[in-house]
């Protein structure tokens, strides 16, 4: 009987680079000391501290205060899905049919869920800064400049930053830049960086501010949200946020095993979240469409 765990073992490195491949948000992952093993819950110590004041000669120091409170961080995402390949189906596609749908599946599904999931709980989380606009390609540039000040203001770390861009304004963003050709054989008008920020374009079904997860009994798969918005551009520093995939592992049962069906199984399971750090919450940026 073959083993379905050396299957699972052979599948899980190209789950991890149909993520690292396929995700826009994988860029956002880091490594943290949060850590979520045996726990669901796990909380983050938060603390503030008053400025300085005078020193006094005669009475030396004055006295500070220290705040410090516990930000709780609650896993609350479990997803799941199983698929089934007749094994005579499988070995007539000279046994390529299970691996292209499971692949599939991963593209086509898993990884735009996760992506606009993550999108939509950052665009609203409390305390970040959020406009709305309608931008043209006169005054994009303006409008993502405003976003740089206000992190600047804000004192948000520049080294880092990504600038997430609606793939819909990618052509606005290529005619906001003049540019000169002179007889270069290959033209590129992409814009991969802006002022010191790696550019990232995000398709626009996933770069929504809410979105619906289907329960897989009524339904399956994600869908925009009656009121969700359309995102423009997003401004994050990535220290200001915190992904986790506390398990995304794959269960391969061959026909043999399968105890229901003479088919290939693959069930697959992922549970994760992200979240947004309440005193780092101005490390996000939403401009929004009007």
């Amino acid at each position: 009987m073959a083993n379905s765990i050396t299957l699972a073992e052979k599948f899980l490195p190209v789950i991890d680079d149909i993520y690292k491949n396929q995700s826009v948000t994988q860029i956002l992952d880091n490594d943290t000391q949060v850590n979520f093993v045996g726990a669901n819950k796990v909380q983050v110590l938060k603390t503030s501290t008053t400025g300085l004041g005078d020193y006094s000669r005669a009475d030396g120091y004055p006295k500070g205060d220290v705040t410090a409170t516990w930000e709780t961080m609650t896993l609350s995402v479990e997803r799941g899905k199983e698929l089934s390949i007749d094994r005579m189906d499988n070995e007539e596609t000279l046994g390529m049919a299970f691996g292209a749908v499971t692949g599939s599946f991963m593209r086509e599904w898993v990884v735009p869920e996760i992506d606009v999931y993550r999108f939509a709980k950052y665009a609203g989380a409390d305390g970040i800064t959020k406009v709305s606009d309608t931008l043209t390609a006169e005054n994009i540039l303006a409008a993502i400049d405003e976003a740089k000040k206000q992190m600047d203001a804000d004192e948000i770390p520049e080294e880092g930053r990504i600038l997430f861009v609606n793939s819909d304004l990618q052509l606005l963003l290529n005619q906001s830049v003049s540019r000169c050709y002179g007889s270069d054989a290959a033209v590129n008008t992409i814009m991969g960086t802006y002022n010191g920020m790696q550019v990232v374009y995000v398709p626009s079904s996933r770069f929504i501010t809410k979105v619906d997860l289907a329960d897989g009994a009524t339904g399956t798969g994600f869908a925009r949200a009656a009121d969700a918005e359309d995102i423009n551009f997003m401004l994050v520093y990535p220290g200001s946020v915190l992904q986790v995939q506390k398990f995304a592992m794959p269960k391969i049962f061959t026909p043999d095993e399968n105890q229901d069906k003479d088919m290939w199984k693959f069930q697959f399971r992922l549970y994760h979240d992200c979240f947004v750090y309440e005193n780092k919450a101005k490390g996000i940026y939403v401009n929004t469409a009007e």
